[in-house]
């Protein structure tokens, strides 16, 4: 029988007073009973626009069919069928803009909570591996294609071409393969002992992964494709950070949110026994308001911080984190301070940071994005203390391999130029997506583009056969 609930079943979470201090997962997820009672919930409507919402175009229907009848292990195969990263996904996925923003239950209620029902089933399958169908190491089609970084965008496209039978090697420039799911993403979101059993699950299906191969300097896009391999895919992302260009920025305790989350997540000082160089703030002002920077500052509150101050020119209704996480960081206890600008940060004697100066704002007219354009008011300025800045405004991607490869060409904002249709770049044969495309956006848009070109790859080597 369906479930009519209205609303979705509730899902336990870490009490705000004790999360905001250890680095834990927030949300425990549905117990079997939970995922079940929630999955009757999908009314299997005709058209599936769920399944239309979803960048890697998970059979969703189907999965939640199998789940509410308590065959976790089927909803899971169904799942990784077209989606190499589930466990991530079901975290991290913006699901309220895409697979349940589509939802038709969510037209009188909530919709069905997807979301938590693919990290149910996925974290069902990793804790029960003997009962998953064995899968079958793809025969080797003869063709190696390379896969330049190993987050979401390069790991997707690497697993779709490996259950293709291609010979894939990923290159990655960090110790660690993961990408922004280890370096940007804190632990109590998404813990890493995820993403590393998502990416050991395929090594098992013949992807290799090269760590520490920094290409356009161990070796260029050219000299890989030199080597045999008949395609490349550039998923490196955007890491390179954007700063305000004022006053006070180079100022010891100024960070990218780029450094201060790698230095917490890959560098590991959310465990007391790494000693992480990393400043141990009293009073952090976090400058933006997307979900970098909602990460960034509930990092900083479970390093100890005593005061956190999110700092954002536009209004609370404008900002762009997800809901969730704006909710979840003002249950923490971190302030909002909204409508507010800096202007310079103050140092002290010794050029440590000492204060942020900002300025107040109010919303004027329409940008060309139709959104109101924060305009400063005159003499408003005032002074925070703080001990600690970070700046959460945005990346770009770093230049080095469109520098050291010809033929290749990008927009003003440093962005590979793509066919929007293949993925395929202005150079034969190089095929790009994810944040290194369309500059800093989600996981699920860059696994989605990473399937896009997978598929493009497949049909360009073909084609030449």
């Amino acid at each position: 029988m369906p479930n009519m609930q209205q609303n979705k079943t509730p899902v336990t979470e870490q009490q705000p007073q004790i999360r905001a201090r250890n680095f834990a997962e927030v949300c425990l997820g549905y117990t079997e009973q939970e995922a079940v009672n929630e999955a009757k919930r999908c009314l299997n409507c005709k058209n599936h626009p769920c399944v239309n919402g979803c960048p890697v175009s998970v059979r969703i229907p189907e999965f939640l069919a199998k789940a509410a009848e308590g065959d976790f292990i089927g909803a899971y195969e169904i799942i990784h069928s077209t989606n190499s990263l589930p466990a991530v996904c079901g975290r991290v996925c913006p699901q309220e803009n895409q697979c349940e923003g589509k939802c038709v239950r969510g037209i009188k209620g909530e919709p069905v909570a997807i979301g938590r029902l693919e990290r149910f089933c996925a974290d069902y399958a990793m804790k029960n591996p003997d009962k998953l169908t064995k899968a079958q190491k793809p025969q080797s089609n003869g063709h190696k294609v390379a896969v330049i970084g190993a987050g979401p965008s390069g790991l997707t496209c690497a697993g779709d071409l490996a259950k293709l039978g291609y010979e894939v090697t990923i290159f990655e420039a960090f110790h660690t393969a993961g990408g922004v799911l280890m370096y940007g993403i804190p632990e109590f979101r998404l813990p890493k002992a995820i993403v590393r059993r998502e990416i050991d699950g395929l090594e098992e299906m013949g992807v290799k992964v090269m760590t520490n191969m920094v290409i356009g300097r161990v070796l260029s896009v050219d000299e890989i494709m030199a080597d045999g391999y008949e395609a490349v895919f550039i998923g490196s992302g955007a890491g390179l950070p954007r700063f305000m260009g004022i006053e006070g920025e180079a100022l010891v305790g100024v960070y990218s949110a780029n450094e201060y989350l790698t230095r917490i997540n890959l560098m590991k000082a959310y465990l007391d026994e790494y000693a992480t160089p990393i400043k141990h703030s009293k009073v952090v002002a976090v400058v933006g308001g997307g979900n970098v920077a909602m990460d960034a500052a509930r990092s900083a509150m479970r390093l100890g911080a005593e005061k956190v101050y999110i700092v954002y020119r536009r209004s609370l209704e404008e900002m762009p984190a997800r809901r969730e996480e704006v909710h979840h960081a003002m249950e923490e206890g971190i302030e909002f301070l909204v409508l507010n600008n800096p202007t310079r940060i103050i140092g002290d004697e010794n050029g440590n940071v000492a204060g942020l100066e900002c300025i107040k704002m109010e919303l004027g007219q329409p940008d060309a994005s139709g959104r109101r354009s924060p305009v400063p008011i005159e003499g408003s300025e005032f002074i925070l203390d703080a001990d600690t800045v970070i700046m959460a405004i945005g990346t770009s991607p770093n230049p080095l391999i469109r520098s050291t490869t010809a033929g290749i060409e990008a927009d003003r904002r440093g962005c590979l130029i793509v066919n929007e249709q293949t993925n395929q770049t202005t150079k034969d044969g190089v095929y790009a997506g994810g944040d290194a495309v369309t500059g800093a956006a989600t996981v699920i848009l860059a696994m989605g583009a990473g399937k896009k070109a997978a598929a493009s790859i497949d049909e360009y080597i073909r084609g030449k056969e």
